[in-house]
Formats: structure tokens, C-alpha cells, sequence
């Protein structure tokens, strides 16, 4: 017989009266897609569904379980080579690392247009291939051209102060004997020249030929032992050597409207000059904007004065939130970040395949009620969409639950990868948790997926601190510090032992009769599995009203579905309220036992009780396991 779990909601709070329903795809095995190897495998439990409201995929996650697309699975993580556990982080507690704020002035300075990158404007071409191609061949020969234009420059200013070099010999400022290379001028990065500049006048070639002519020198008075350049005030510096090339430079001729100066050993070369070829900035990326009569997929580059890259290159970002629908630009921009980042096959990133993994959603949306138990947008499944000038860079696909922000997917213009989208993107949705609390006091947490610590990849969602992960025994929430000593050593671990360990250890060290009556309590809870946010290492800062409202309102939401599950050995007690549908009807397992022979009582029993273990007890008394 099929099965299917057509899981009917008896929530209706925030004015939803939908049902969810799913099909049980029972236990899977795989070869693990993290480690890759074939001796290794992942085990899962599988549930695809048609319908499920944000209440008890809330539940849901916070046993453990996620979506992609309408498929619901959760790993049974004893028998996973590479467990993972689901992540959150709470909001209004987030301190972003020095990183991440990296990242975010390093976009700020994109869009005021002071980054020294540039993306390449979108010319509409369906194949991102033949674009990066064509981009590539652009920037190819504005950099030959770069390079065309300035090595002479380069070139001449090294010959005029070896002239100058000969100059100093033939005077008798150095020795005629020595030998040194010839003089290199360099360029120097836009990045550098503010600092080193002095009042208008930019910095743009450089020299360091003082350090080896002194070098040479010096050698020539350790060998010589005598003369006018080897007693020790006659010794000469590379500051001295450098001032005595400059007056030299001047007496060999004029360098380019360019003004002369030295500094500390150095040579240097400015120019006030605002149309002189050297004080633009051709960036790496090349800055592509298209002409007023471009067509197809021509591209047109531009060299702008620096005055002029900062008026013409300030962006605007626009983050637009929306319902999940299938959207042509959405789905273009996710083809090209498969195919190029994650080297994707074709067929895998078609329409059909795109819209089952990224747009489906079983989630019923919930409308916002205008009071504070739903945010302005509502619940559901969304996409974030980021925009810079207008064009598609980014979409955030997210599900917004009654306790969280649930991020599922992003992916991004590849050719945007130096703005640290996935950063970026994870600091907004943050920031939208903390901005959207005012409306709807419960929604407090931001939930990263899955973390998997024997992972490096996946190790970048614990920077987001301070971090959580759920126990995959009792369903608890313990500290990411606390957890990663012990994941450090291997990859399973029941980590509610670890926060009762410590709890135990901070109770040993107090006072016996203060703690006494609260060791008790902790204990009985942790007994029904219930969530205790002040155990978990929360501040001890909170009044103890405060706490204990705070355990007040988790008794009656968090516990019920945060069991450890009861004794095996009552089998029949376990399964005997969960809610069967039968043709149109919904009946108690316990009231239908009678008309269902034995043999398929002995085939649906087992799958009760898996059933009814990986979901909870509550959850599959509610919702409803259809028999067809």
C-alpha cells in the first residue's frame, strides 16, 4: 500500500487554515556529497510535500528536518559519515567579524564608486560562456593598450636618470668604477597614491635606483680602503645619492610635464595634470559602459580620469523581497552561477529542474494581519532579489517562519565574486530579523542550514556568531563554543551531554543551597527535552521574571515537539493517536486497528513508528499519515 503523510494542521494561529501534505519516502542511503567517498554513505528520512504550514515546518527544522524545493529530508545522524546539524543564530546578538565588515565597506565603496572593479555590463546574451569569452577578449586588449601606452613613458624616464647616473660619474659624484643595473621605473597602484602624494599632485612612477648605487659604493670603499669616498663622512646614503640624481635630472632635460621629487631613497615622479593618460585608472575588470549607438553585444571601454570614475560609477542597490514564482531573469542568472561556480552540467540547471529545487515550495503563505503575530510581508517562501543600477546580481531564496529567517539557496553573477555576495547577502538577512522584530516579536532567529564541522566548506556558517546547533538527541540548542571542543575530535556527538556536563560542573562550584531547587528543575527538564535558554549559557544579566516567563512560553510551544522519544518497548502506545487518513477520512491509528488485516498491520506499524520518531510525537498526532 502507498503511503502518504497528508499532514493536517490544527494550528490556526495567524489566520491559517491549510493542511500539509507530504508523502513518505521512508529512509534513503546515498554516497555522501560531502567527503565523496564511495565507502562512505549519508542516510536520510524523506517526506515530499504537497502542502505544510509555517508553523510545522517551524517544528519541523527545529528537529532537525529541511526542504528543498517540496522535499523534506533529515539525516539520521548516527549513521551519517558526515553529520550535519542545523545552525541559527540569534539576531539581535549578531557581532560581525572583522571580515564581514570587510565586506561590507568593500560593497559601500563598490556602489560610491571608489572600488578599482568593475563588472561588465549585461549585454542580454543567453550564453554566459560566450560573454565572459567576449568580456575577456575586451579587457585583453584594453590592457594591451594599457600597456602599450605606458611602458614608453616607463621606458624613457629610466633612460633619463641613467643619463643622469653617467652624469654624477663624470663629474666625480661617483665612483668611475662601479657597477650598478639599470634604472627601473615603476608604476604605482592607484591605492597607494593618495597616501603618498602630497596636496593636488598625484603619484604615479617610482624609482629605487639610490639603494643599489649605494650598495655599490659602499662595496667599493670596503675594497679600496682609501680616496675621497671612503672616509666615513663621505659616505653616501641613498637619500644623498637620490638628491644628487635629481639635480642631475634637471640639468639632463624636462620628463613629460611631470614634477621630481625625492623621498627617503626614492625617486618620485607626479603630475598635476588631470587629462594625462597616466593619472587614469583603467581597473582590472575594465570599466565597460556601452556607447549611445551600441548594438548586439558590442562593448565599448572607457578610460576615466579618477574625478570622473567617482561621478559616473555611483550605483544604487535596491533589495526587493517577493513571493518564490518562476522568474526568466531569476532562472538565467541561476544557469550561469551553476555552470561557472559549481562547473554544473546543463541539463541539471533546466527550467524544470530550476523551479522543482528553487521555486516549488509546499509553504503556505500566510498574509500579514496587522497585528504583531505576522511581519509586514507575511510568512511563506520568498525570494530576495539585489539589484545594483537595475541589473539582477543576486537572489537570496529564503523561507520567513513565525521564529525565523530560514535561508535555503543563494546564488549569485559570478562576475560579481569579488563583492562577497554570500557574506553580504547572510548580513542583510540578518539585519532583516532585527528590523522586521518590531512587527512580530517571535520572529528573533536566523537559521543557516546545515553545518557540518568535518566540512571546510562549510565551516564559513559558524563565523556568524554566536552561533547554535541543535542536539540531535534532545533537540536542545547549545553553543557553538561549547559544541566545537568535542566536534573537534570526531563528528557525532549528542551535544545536550556537553551543556548538562557544564551545567553540572557550574553547579558544583556555586552554592548548594542556591542552586539546589534549580537543579532540579534544569534536570526534570532536560528529562522531557524541553529547550532551557538560560542552561544553554544565554546572560546571566535577565531577571529572573524574565526567565521565568521566557520558560513559561517555551513550555508551551518549543517542548511539544522536542521529546526525546518514549520507550521503544511501547510500541503500540507510541502510534496509537497518530492521525490517519483513509479514503476522504481522518481516523486515529488506535480506531481503525480493526479493520486492517494482520499482514498489513505488520508492513504499516514500522512505518508509524519511524515515522512518528523522525517528526515527533505531537506533529504526528496533528497531522494526518494517508493511506491510498
Amino acid at each position: 500500500m502507498s503511503l502518504k503523510n497528508d499532514a493536517s494542521s490544527s494550528h490556526d494561529d495567524g489566520g491559517s487554515n491549510g493542511e500539509s501534505v507530504i508523502d513518505d519516502h521512508g529512509r534513503c542511503r546515498s554516497t555522501c556529497g560531502y567527503c565523496k567517498s564511495p565507502a562512505r554513505s549519508s542516510t536520510s528520512h524523506g517526506l515530499s510535500a504537497e502542502t505544510l504550514t509555517v508553523y510545522d515546518y517551524q517544528a519541523l527544522i527545529d528537529r532537525g528536518w529541511r526542504r528543498s524545493g517540496s522535499y523534506l529530508y533529515k539525516h539520521e545522524m548516527d549513521k551519517t559519515c558526515c553529520p550535519p546539524y542545523t545552525i541559527r543564530l540569534k539576531a539581535s546578538d549578531f557581532v560581525p567579524t572583522k571580515e564581514q565588515q570587510r565586506v561590507s565597506r568593500r560593497l559601500e565603496r563598490f556602489l560610491d564608486g571608489k572600488l578599482d572593479v568593475q563588472p561588465r555590463e549585461h549585454t542580454g546574451a543567453s550564453s554566459s560562456g560566450e560573454v565572459s569569452d567576449a568580456r575577456r577578449k575586451t579587457l585583453g586588449a584594453a590592457k594591451s593598450e594599457e600597456k602599450n601606452k605606458v611602458e614608453p613613458v616607463m621606458d624613457d624616464l629610466s633612460k633619463k636618470i641613467d643619463q643622469a647616473v653617467q652624469l654624477c660619474i663624470r663629474s666625480g659624484q661617483f665612483p668611475s668604477n662601479m657597477q650598478i643595473p639599470k634604472a627601473s621605473v615603476k608604476k604605482v597602484l592607484c591605492a597607494r597614491r593618495k597616501k603618498l602624494a602630497e596636496g593636488t599632485e598625484q603619484l604615479l612612477y617610482t624609482s629605487n635606483i639610490a639603494f643599489p648605487i649605494a650598495a655599490a659604493v659602499k662595496r667599493i670603499q670596503t675594497s679600496e680602503k682609501g680616496g675621497i669616498y671612503s672616509a666615513e663622512g663621505n659616505r653616501l646614503s641613498p637619500q644623498t645619492i637620490s638628491e644628487m640624481l635629481l639635480s642631475a635630472m634637471h640639468k639632463v632635460g624636462e620628463t613629460h610635464d611631470m614634477s621630481i621629487k625625492v623621498c627617503k631613497g626614492h625617486i618620485n615622479f607626479l603630475s598635476a595634470a588631470k587629462d594625462s593618460f597616466s593619472d587614469r585608472d583603467v581597473v582590472p575588470n575594465g570599466d565597460i559602459s556601452r556607447g549611445a549607438n551600441s548594438t548586439g553585444g558590442s562593448e565599448t571601454l572607457h578610460a576615466k580620469t579618477d574625478s570622473e570614475n567617482r561621478q559616473a560609477i555611483k550605483r544604487k542597490l535596491e533589495i526587493h523581497l517577493k513571493r518564490s514564482s518562476f522568474d526568466p531573469e531569476e532562472h538565467e542568472l541561476y544557469k550561469r552561477y551553476q555552470l561557472k561556480v559549481h562547473n554544473d552540467k546543463p541539463e541539471h540547471v533546466a527550467e524544470s529542474s530550476y523551479r522543482r529545487f528553487l521555486v516549488d515550495s509546499p509553504l503556505i503563505d500566510v498574509q500579514p494581519s496587522g497585528d504583531e503575530k505576522v511581519p509586514p510581508c507575511g510568512f511563506g517562501s520568498f525570494h530576495q532579489q539585489y539589484r545594483v543600477d537595475g541589473l539582477l546580481i543576486a537572489v537570496g531564496v529564503v523561507d520567513i517562519l513565525p521564529k525565523c529567517l530560514s535561508s535555503v539557496y543563494l546564488f549569485w553573477d559570478p562576475d560579481y565574486a569579488f563583492l562577497s555576495l554570500g557574506k553580504y547577502s547572510a548580513m542583510q538577512e540578518i539585519n532583516w530579523v532585527i528590523e522586521n522584530q518590531a512587527h512580530c516579536p517571535s520572529l528573533q532567529y536566523y537559521y543557516l542550514g546545515y553545518y557540518i564541522h568535518s566540512c571546510r566548506k562549510m565551516r564559513y556558517k559558524a563565523a556568524y556568531r554566536p552561533s547554535e546547533l541543535l542536539c540531535p538527541l534532545r533537540f536542545q540548542w547549545v553553543p557553538f563554543e561549547i559544541a566545537r571542543p568535542m566536534l573537534d575530535k570526531k563528528p557525532y556527538v549528542i551535544l545536550s551531554d556537553i551543556a548538562i556536563s557544564q551545567n553540572q560542573c557550574s553547579l558544583l562550584a556555586g552554592s548548594s543551597e542556591t542552586l539546589a531547587e534549580p537543579a532540579a528543575s534544569e534536570h526534570e527538564d532536560m528529562e522531557q527535552g524541553e529547550t532551557n535558554d538560560n542552561f544553554m549559557g544565554c546572560s546571566d544579566d535577565e531577571d529572573e521574571d524574565e526567565d521565568e516567563d521566557e520558560m513559561d512560553e517555551m513550555d508551551e510551544t518549543e517542548s511539544e515537539d522536542s521529546h526525546i522519544e518514549s520507550d521503544p518497548g511501547s510500541k503500540d502506545n507510541d502510534i496509537n493517536n497518530i492521525l490517519i487518513g483513509l479514503y476522504g477520512s481522518q481516523y486515529r491509528y488506535k480506531d481503525m486497528r480493526q479493520i486492517i488485516t494482520p499482514v498489513g498491520r505488520k508492513q504499516l506499524e514500522p512505518m508509524l513508528q519511524s515515522y512518528r520518531k523522525v517528526v515527533g510525537d505531537k506533529l504526528s498526532e496533528r497531522m494526518v499519515y494517508e493511506i491510498n
